[in-house]
């Protein structure tokens, strides 16, 4: 079972946006790969509280692979990566 809060890194400077490294939890267009429905339900989850219900729009994030973006670019698509599932 994969949890994000275990996989991402915050950093955050006075007056600056926020940033963070989200290794292979969330990516452009969706979370990280997941094998069976359990693990993308906790990956989901993890992903939803400790990021977007934590995080401002205007984070950054790093991916481990792919191009950065930010939390509010992604943010919209949370229910469609939720019906589209594992």
């Amino acid at each position: 079972m994969r949890e994000c809060g275990h996989d991402a890194t915050r950093i955050r400077e006075e007056n600056r946006e926020p940033h963070v490294f989200t290794g292979d939890c969330l990516f452009p267009g969706g979370v990280g790969r997941t094998t069976n429905p359990e693990d993308f339900a906790s990956l989901y989850a993890g992903v939803s509280d400790k990021l977007f219900g934590r995080l401002p729009d205007e984070t950054w994030v790093y991916p481990g692979h792919g191009d950065d973006t930010t939390i509010g670019r992604e943010r919209p698509h949370l229910p469609e990566w939720r019906e589209r599932g594992w």
